[in-house]
């Protein structure tokens, strides 16, 4: 996802605390920023260039990040390294069977010397925020992220508190170690936007992170090329970029197409309709245009979808995947002939 120049990074400060606003060079200026921020992450992350660009895409977005993935292969380690790049608060929370909704949202605690309650704030009033094998809380404290991660918001003693922005939940979990594990319903799938496995290192970049000793020193040397103020901006320009109708009705047309398809139970939501909307018109950004086009939506459609669809047992068993489907569909639904044009 590569585009244009950089700037310097003796102007790294000045740079990133442009106002984002519209037109061709706020597209590229935009474009720089999410390079930079790219970039300083894949110090850290090393080799996989794709799964950072995801990250920073669902930060700007304004979605959530489900990362599903075998341990020590740096989902730790992106959250963190992502935190640092954009100047924001980093927040972890270790899921396990015994932690509380308090533990996540945070609790009352009686002062004596001003003879009232006061609220500590939990790990969840950060910028970034690491569920670490969310899969394995019960579900009454999975339903605690739930209004977080919809309206950016927590109920905690009968009093709504805002979250600070921008506000991205980055949710782990092991995919092979089910035993004592809360499968997450489909209702809080549907909350994320992206589902993104990191994979194992080549030969190559392992061999770069054992001559460095892990990343723990790459990490230390992270410094942000950006600030929250920053995202927030760049998720305001973001919403102004242009979708074509003929591009909206190929959208609509998935989605249609989803609900009606014969091997799925479940198909995609509103939800995910205007997730992927988002997540397209951030990807024109990021490349530089002021429009989005079909190939962004066929370059997001995997990895936004195949989490919040349910394939159909019958289908299940014959060796069916979301992915299967997904391809499908994008195979299946016809791309207007002008969806890729701004008319």
């Amino acid at each position: 996802m590569r585009r244009g120049g950089r700037c310097g990074h003796s102007h790294e400060a000045a740079c990133h605390d442009r106002a984002v606003s519209t037109g061709h060079d706020n597209a590229i200026r935009f474009a720089e920023i999410f390079e930079r921020i790219c970039d300083q992450v894949s110090h850290v992350i090393q080799g996989k260039r794709e799964a950072v660009e995801l990250s920073v895409l669902s930060l700007i977005v304004g979605g959530h990040l489900l990362l599903e993935d075998v341990p020590g292969v740096g989902k730790t380690t992106l959250a963190k390294a992502l935190a640092a790049a954009v100047g924001g608060h980093f927040g972890r929370v270790q899921f396990t069977p015994d932690l509380l909704p308090a533990d996540v949202l945070g609790t009352s605690v009686w002062n004596r010397q001003t003879g009232e309650f006061e609220f500590r704030p939990g790990p969840i009033f950060a910028n970034i925020l690491l569920a670490d094998e969310i899969n394995r809380a019960s579900p009454k404290t999975q339903s605690a992220l739930l209004e977080a991660m919809a309206e950016e918001q927590v109920t905690a003693d009968g009093t709504t508190r805002p979250l600070t922005a921008p506000f991205l939940v980055i949710a782990t979990q092991n995919p092979l170690e089910h035993h004592g594990t809360y499968p997450l319903p489909e209702s809080q799938l549907d909350r994320f936007l992206m589902k993104l496995s990191i994979g194992y290192p080549s030969r190559a970049d392992e061999a770069s992170i054992l001559a460095n000793d892990g990343a723990v020193h790459q990490l230390e040397q992270t410094r942000p090329v950006a600030t929250p103020e920053t995202i927030t901006a760049m998720t305001a320009y973001s919403r102004d970029v242009h979708v074509a109708p003929s591009l909206t009705a190929y959208l609509l047309d998935l989605a249609s197409a989803s609900r009606n398809h014969r091997n799925l139970g479940l198909g995609i939501s509103p939800r995910a309709v205007l997730g992927l909307q988002r997540a397209m018109k951030v990807r024109a950004a990021a490349l530089g245009r002021t429009f989005a086009t079909a190939d962004d939506l066929k370059a997001l459609a995997p990895v936004t979808l195949h989490h919040r669809i349910v394939v159909r047992p019958e289908a299940t068993v014959q060796g069916v995947t979301p992915e299967d489907v997904i391809d499908d569909l994008l195979r299946s639904v016809a791309v207007p002939a002008t969806g890729e044009a701004r008319s």
